[in-house]
């Protein structure tokens, strides 16, 4: 299930930093300071587990999160 901008503003920090999923390996990452930022989970060429940062919401949109991930 997509995220959507109304349940991106609507997360609360928590005492430990917390995952909340996209799609297609986007993630956002939600920290105990109330910061929000877009990472991508990826395997590479021989299936190791990686992870790309890619920004912080709001300055990098959702749509521009998602095009982000595609091109990556």
């Amino acid at each position: 299930m997509s995220l959507t901008d109304t349940a991106i503003r609507s997360l609360k920090p928590k005492p430990t930093p917390y995952k909340v999923a996209d799609e297609k390996g986007l993630f956002l990452l939600v920290t105990p300071a109330g910061g929000k930022l877009w990472e991508l989970k990826f395997r590479n060429g021989i299936g190791i587990e990686k992870k790309l940062a890619l920004g912080a919401y709001p300055e990098l949109s959702m749509r521009d999160a998602r095009d982000a991930s595609d091109k990556a």
